[in-house]
């Protein structure tokens, strides 16, 4: 004897009230940010492609861009020294972490920009031949390479645990059946531990990219002109500081918009990968 049952799906009345809420506050921010004339969405729209905020993007993709060149390889080579035997090694690999993890990325700036302080000269001296060549210490480290070298070295210690944390989840298993096999130790890093730690690294490493474009933001207290300092000029002439702190807002919005586009599509891409034929 057969029986028709009917699946009758359970009723959610909390997700259903929350929903409600939630919706009926969006609505109400919505109405409440583009009704209020306070807002002034027209001088937001006029200054939106101001040449002077162009510039200050480029400025602050210029940042971003020289951070993560130089501070993923820098990264690297700290993961690799806290895994290497050497207790040396990874006394300081562990000390450059701890440190530039600790200290805040502002505190770092001002350091940098300030060198000169410390050292004014910087000089190339080899033994028994004395000082060869020196120059100021300003000329070298300007506004825009001591924020590169804060950014760099801030950077380098959160890639360093992003890169150990990917190595520390493939099984050392794997890597013994490997080295039984005949494998060197790059030959296993390169075919065995890189291929699979890269999947674990792709999101953490793509948030850091993140990360580091807004902190560019703090390169303004230095002067250097980036979006957040350029939007600042203008509003200190024309004292529209709400709409043109809204323009910088958004356009810090379009870039890591772009960027998380471009993350969400290349881990679609290894998904696809591994998934069974």
């Amino acid at each position: 004897m057969s029986h028709n049952l009917v699946i009758v799906p359970k009723t959610k009345i909390a997700e259903r009230l929350a929903t409600i809420v939630v919706a009926a506050c969006v609505a109400a921010l919505l109405y409440s940010i583009f009704k209020n004339p306070r807002f002034e969405w027209q001088i937001v729209f006029a200054n939106f492609t101001a040449p002077a905020l162009l510039k200050g993007l480029l400025v602050t993709l210029e940042l971003t861009f020289f951070a993560v060149f130089f501070g993923f390889p820098l990264g690297t080579v700290l993961a690799a020294m806290r895994q290497a035997d050497s207790r040396l090694l990874q006394s300081v690999s562990w000390f450059y972490v701890w440190v530039f993890r600790s200290v805040p990325m502002l505190v770092q700036l001002f350091f940098w920009f300030n060198i000169a302080a410390l050292y004014p000269r910087l000089a190339l001296t080899l033994p028994g031949l004395g000082e060869l060549y020196s120059f100021p210490t300003n000329h070298v480290l300007t506004g825009f390479s001591a924020a590169v070298l804060a950014l760099v070295l801030h950077d380098a210690a959160y890639t360093s645990e992003i890169i150990r944390t990917g190595l520390r989840s493939v099984p050392t298993g794997q890597r013994d059946a490997a080295r039984a096999l005949g494998f060197t130790n790059s030959g296993v890093m390169y075919n065995i531990v890189f291929p699979q730690a890269f999947r674990v690294i792709l999101p953490a490493a793509g948030n850091q990219i993140i990360s580091t474009l807004k902190a560019t933001s703090v390169v303004s207290v230095i002067a250097l002109q980036d979006v957040l300092y350029s939007a600042q000029e203008i509003y200190e002439r024309t004292y529209d500081v709400i709409p043109l702190l809204i323009v910088a807002s958004l356009w810090y919005l379009v870039v890591t918009s772009l960027l998380s586009m471009g993350q969400y599509w290349v881990e679609g891409r290894l998904s696809r990968k591994d998934q069974p034929l």
